[in-house]
């Protein structure tokens, strides 16, 4: 269904004629360097695409004639028109081991520029370049003022461009209509015909499927090794599973073309990348990604206004009226040695997405202080749990494993709990911060939901004083006493928070009997009497509903300690009427 539904969103955005995606026999391709040369094939200049963008130098990309698959330890025999690497364009490598594999390369090259059809051979690009090489333009090139960058950048994209052009050689007039009328005997070859296995068509076989890069190392969707016992019944590779060109083209651009750095239809969330799509043009299809990733920073109201206009659309049927029964599609990916791994794959209504989609906002509501955002993304929630609240430290597969119980509608993952709750323990400084508390509580509610118990009372969004669980009453108390501290000696440095919450936490009965007792010291500092009365009510009001301080608490009880504390904490900084 994954190829199936990549071929319909090909097919969809190709019937637009201003959609840009590429037709076959052509793809987009970033060319980093552009060699100049006059219509003799003399060189003039190198000239560098690449611009900066955020913080970053990215290429231009070109509309280039398709590349061909490589692989095999005799790959490097092909080469692609007009444009390549620098290894087969200049015989270059910036590897001192494979200074031999360039030089092929580039023999390879030469080959094919000396056979190219006479039709090609009549184009004044076509000419120059192969007249580049004779006037010993290679070294021309390593001399230039670009040569260290040329180094650094080897396996980066090469090309030409006519020193009159405004467009790379590949991008002429005279190679695209060669290119078009070639297509159809490339599609159609000399390799096995059959029925594809995704359209039911009769036609050439791929033998091999071309690249979806998500990484350098995994760019592979599907690929079968030759003689590595996936043959049968004498099917090498692709014929072992058939689908023909023309259907191979159709997926791998349509999946290049969710994939690009600039798509709007692209999530990358800690190491999966999610691309989504759906049978039609919809709106939900351009929401989606404001419902899951971190807010703009020049524009983070609309992270919000879009979240609230799901909301409205559930009530009064926007998205359910109007697409409700579009199909719509999520593909989670991660990069794997040479092959990418499917981390999830998700299809269904837009309206049962919107419903799921809201259900995760609502189950991460809770009371926070006003400068906190009003809804969270998974990247907030991930990285509050990352070691040192940095996204490069979220836990591996713990990103695909979220999205997919969001989408799924399905508990949150126990791992994605353990974090939050390793991460309060081992933050001294911080404890439990607002998302933190709100996962928690997320994640309970939805367990229980799932798992009912009669003997637990859902946590709810802010304080409840007549919680029955113990680990709540406790992370109150902790709360309390907390304050207290505080309040007897204004200004301090560190409090029972840093030096006692991981204990009071787990084992309740190592600290909690001396921290009672150090109260008394901390409530006969403070001069407010009737402050003293409050805070000894609460006490015992708190007190009252532990009957005993327990030797252990177990990971859901702490995690109830952790909103309990938090709740209360909140509770001090809301005025009452």
């Amino acid at each position: 269904m994954i190829l199936q539904s990549l071929k319909g969103y090909y097919d969809r955005v190709a019937a637009d004629p201003g959609s840009g995606i590429p037709r076959p026999g052509w793809e987009y391709k970033e060319i980093c360097f552009l060699i100049v040369v006059d219509d003799k094939g003399n060189f003039i200049d190198v000239e560098d695409t690449r611009e900066l963008v955020e913080g970053r130098l990215v290429p231009k990309a070109f509309l280039v004639p398709q590349s061909a698959p490589r692989s095999g330890t005799k790959s490097y025999q092909t080469t692609f028109l007009l444009w390549d690497h620098g290894g087969y364009v200049l015989g270059i490598t910036n590897s001192e081991d494979k200074a031999e594999l360039a030089l092929n390369q580039h023999k390879t090259w030469l080959d094919f520029l000396s056979k190219l059809p006479d039709e090609l051979l009549k184009d004044a690009g076509v000419i120059a370049v192969r007249e580049f090489y004779n006037n010993d333009g290679v070294a021309r090139v390593m001399e230039s003022h670009l040569a260290d960058e040329i180094m650094k950048n080897a396996y980066r994209n090469f090309s030409f461009r006519l020193l009159d052009d405004l467009v790379p050689v590949p991008c002429r007039p005279n190679i695209k209509q060669y290119v078009d009328r070639s297509i159809t005997d490339r599609l159609s070859g000399n390799e096995e015909h059959g029925v594809c296995m995704i359209t039911g068509e009769y036609g050439p076989i791929a033998r091999i499927h071309s690249k979806t890069y998500i990484t350098r190392d995994s760019h592979t969707l599907v690929g079968v090794q030759k003689n590595r016992g996936f043959d049968s019944y004498g099917k090498e590779q692709g014929y072992n599973s058939p689908i023909i060109k023309s259907t191979e083209f159709s997926y791998t651009t349509a999946l290049n073309t969710l994939l690009k750095k600039d798509s709007r239809q692209r999530l990358l969330i800690g190491d999966a990348t999610t691309v989504f799509w759906s049978e039609k043009p919809t709106d939900f299809e351009s929401d989606f990604p404001m419902f899951f990733q971190h807010p703009e920073k020049d524009d983070p109201a609309a992270h919000t206004e879009k979240i609230r206009a799901l909301y409205d659309s559930i009530n009064t049927g926007a998205y359910v009226e109007h697409d409700g029964d579009t199909m719509f599609y999520i593909l989670g990916l991660s990069p794997n040695s040479a092959r990418i791994s499917v981390r999830f794959w998700h299809m269904g209504t837009i309206s049962e997405f919107a419903i799921r989609i809201k259900e995760y906002f609502d189950d991460f509501k809770i009371i926070k202080p006003p400068s906190e955002p009003e809804f969270y993304s998974i990247w907030q929630v991930l990285v509050n749990i990352a070691v040192q609240n940095k996204s490069a430290n979220i836990p591996p597969n713990l990103a695909g494993e979220f999205m997919r119980s969001i989408l799924d509608g399905t508990p949150y993952p126990n791992t994605l709990f353990q974090a939050a709750l390793r991460r309060i323990k081992s933050d001294a400084e911080y404890r439990v911060k607002p998302v933190r508390a709100a996962l928690i509580k997320a994640y309970l509610s939805r367990y229980y939901r799932f798992y009912p118990n009669q003997k637990y009372k859902e946590v709810g969004i802010e304080l409840d004083i007549n919680q029955p669980s113990t680990g709540y009453q406790l992370g109150r108390l902790f709360a309390v006493l907390e304050k207290i501290q505080e309040e007897a000696n204004p200004g301090i440095n560190t409090t029972i928070r840093e030096r006692y919450y991981g204990a009071a936490c787990a084992t309740p009965v190592t600290v909690f009997a001396n921290l009672m007792r150090l109260k008394n010291h901390h409530l006969a500092k403070l001069e407010n009497k009737g402050r003293v009365t409050n805070f000894e009510k609460l006490l015992g009001e708190i007190i009252e509903k532990v009957h005993d301080f327990p030797a252990h608490l177990d990971l859901h009880e702490q995690g109830r300690f952790a909103i309990g504390y938090y709740h209360q904490r909140q509770a001090f900084f809301v005025k009452k009427d």
